[in-house]
């Protein structure tokens, strides 16, 4: 991994935040970048806290936290933090326009031999690959939620990405220690969730249909198909505005309808209750993210 050394990740939420920890924990000097001093000041809170508990389980010595949190630095100066990285992981919210905008201001602000890759795991990278000026280094490198536990990372080209940004990418992924999952044509929404959107879609639509209750579908889940957790629970895991947001993604992309929300997935949207990060999803969740009752609004 000699030719990167400096990793840069755009937001501090939660998947740009661990994104960032994973990094620094892997030996890279690591920077966050935020618009917002209190989103970074709340990331590096949370991420502390993080390390305090798996450090009290035995999971990382105290000697790993430490020397990971003299690489890890957080930032609202994005020039300062692209003019001397080698790879920059936009990690904002799921929207064309935005991320196009970001990735324009890194190609500028960013040295010349340096990649610009995007988490989004729904928006593929020739649609805002031509936002910049080195189409042939930017990507796709998908993480996934919570990635300090998720060992998963989907990389993907579009046409005019080279094989030296492709193989470049995948070594700082394995150097991350990540299992990598290498698409091989461009897709929306990968391989994974293209998988967990099956189930998601069958799952709403028997809720819908009033064949079985949101609780019992995750019952189904865990406990006939062995899943960690029910489709509905994971909704409120990954939060519903990001579920949300990602299939109106792919209606822009594809224009098929299929790909809209389901209309349940739209009245949670639109009541602000986005799963276990605002206290109220599909099920209500206590202070410390506790998961209680169902939702009774649903």
């Amino acid at each position: 991994m000699a030719d990167i050394s400096h990793v840069t990740v755009i937001g501090s939420g939660t998947m740009g935040s661990q994104i960032g920890m994973v990094a620094a924990l892997s030996g890279f000097r690591t920077t966050v970048v935020d618009l917002s001093e209190d989103a970074l000041a709340a990331a590096e809170k949370q991420l502390r806290s993080r390390m305090e508990r798996d450090v009290e389980k035995g999971r990382r010595t105290q000697g790993d936290v430490d020397a990971a949190f003299d690489r890890l630095d957080f930032t609202t100066d994005q020039a300062a933090a692209v003019a001397e990285t080698d790879i920059v992981i936009e990690a904002a919210v799921e929207n064309i326009e935005i991320k196009r905008s970001i990735l324009a201001e890194l190609d500028a602000q960013a040295p010349e031999g340096a990649i610009l890759a995007t988490n989004s795991s729904n928006i593929v990278s020739s649609r805002l690959a031509d936002a910049t000026n080195r189409p042939e280094k930017v990507c796709n490198m998908h993480f996934f939620n919570p990635v300090l536990v998720m060992k998963a990372c989907e990389i993907v080209g579009h046409e005019g990405t080279s094989e030296e940004t492709l193989a470049a990418v995948d070594t700082l992924a394995r150097a991350m220690g990540r299992d990598v999952i290498r698409v091989r044509r461009e897709i929306p929404g990968f391989v994974a969730n293209r998988l967990l959107n099956a189930l998601r879609t069958e799952a709403l639509k028997l809720y819908e249909e009033g064949y079985a209750s949101f609780e019992d579908i995750d019952t189904a889940a865990r406990s006939a198909l062995r899943h960690p957790m029910g489709p509905f629970e994971l909704m409120d895991l990954v939060g519903i505005d990001v579920a949300y947001l990602i299939r109106k993604a792919e209606y822009e992309q594809t224009g098929d309808e299929s790909s809209l929300p389901a209309a349940a997935m739209e009245r949670m949207y639109n009541t602000g209750n986005y799963g276990k990060k605002t206290g109220k999803g599909w099920y209500e969740y206590d202070d410390q993210g506790r998961k209680g009752r169902p939702n009774p609004d649903f």
